[in-house]
């Protein structure tokens, strides 16, 4: 029997997410099954050391809808969204987290702003983090706007969604992933920020600190700098 296409198409990086993956499936499931449109779930393992590809088999194996991606080794979110980005089949792509902070009830409040715009990303106005990574977040949030000339309130929330054509003109780099608004906004793109629920991390651990995002960061910001003062600019008048 052929299977319906589907019409979205849920990205899921996850890094040692075991602990995480059976209650996001089953928070996530009915959100999608209430837009009554066919959708698939793609869970990108990037790497992961513990149990988590065998807990998406487990679950895959149950729910024809979810797909599995799993990388030799560790390659980072950038990588796991981008092999996601060229898996999907919907007309239209979710990202999230494997680890429950985005709450999948606000997915259908990004959608809905797909009409007027191609991308909607998510603003996670109330934090349930750390005061240490809220503060550094928000630092480097005005850094990032301020060398862009951007207004993006939180480049790091990954529940977004697109149009799929749109992330086809995109080409990412290791750690890119955090100016996704902005790549798209260069692209001619029209990007709504939309404020969304965030909770407490439930399981795990958070593979972020300050460490190991400030240098790199830094550079990422510079190089997409460059590239928002080096793209090309022109308009043809005539072709004979």
């Amino acid at each position: 029997m052929t299977r319906t296409p589907p019409w979205l198409s849920v990205v899921i990086p996850a890094f040692n997410e075991e602990a995480n993956l059976e209650a996001c499936h089953r928070e996530l499931v009915p959100v999608l099954e209430g837009l009554g449109r066919p959708f698939e779930v793609i869970v990108v393992d990037d790497g992961s050391t513990d149990r988590t590809f065998e807990v998406l088999t487990g679950l895959a194996a149950a729910d024809p809808r979810l797909r599995l991606i799993r990388f030799r080794r560790n390659a980072g979110q950038t990588a796991a969204l981008d092999a996601g980005f060229k898996a999907a089949l919907g007309e239209v792509v979710v990202t999230m987290d494997a680890d429950l902070q985005n709450d999948p009830r606000d997915i259908p409040r990004l959608l809905a702003q797909l009409g007027p715009y191609d991308a909607a990303c998510g603003w996670r106005v109330r934090r349930q983090d750390s005061w240490v990574k809220r503060v550094s977040s928000r630092i480097a949030n005005a850094v990032r706007n301020r060398l862009t000339a951007e207004s993006i309130h939180d480049t790091g929330c990954t529940l977004k969604a697109y149009r799929r054509e749109c992330l086809a003109r995109l080409k990412l780099y290791r750690g890119m992933h955090r100016f996704l608004p902005t790549l798209l906004k260069l692209e001619g793109f029209r990007v709504v920020e939309v404020p969304v629920n965030h909770r407490p991390r439930r399981a795990g651990r958070s593979k972020y600190s300050i460490g190991n995002r400030l240098w790199a960061g830094l550079a990422d910001l510079l190089a997409v700098r460059w590239m928002m003062r080096r793209r090309l600019e022109y308009e043809i008048e005539r072709i004979v």
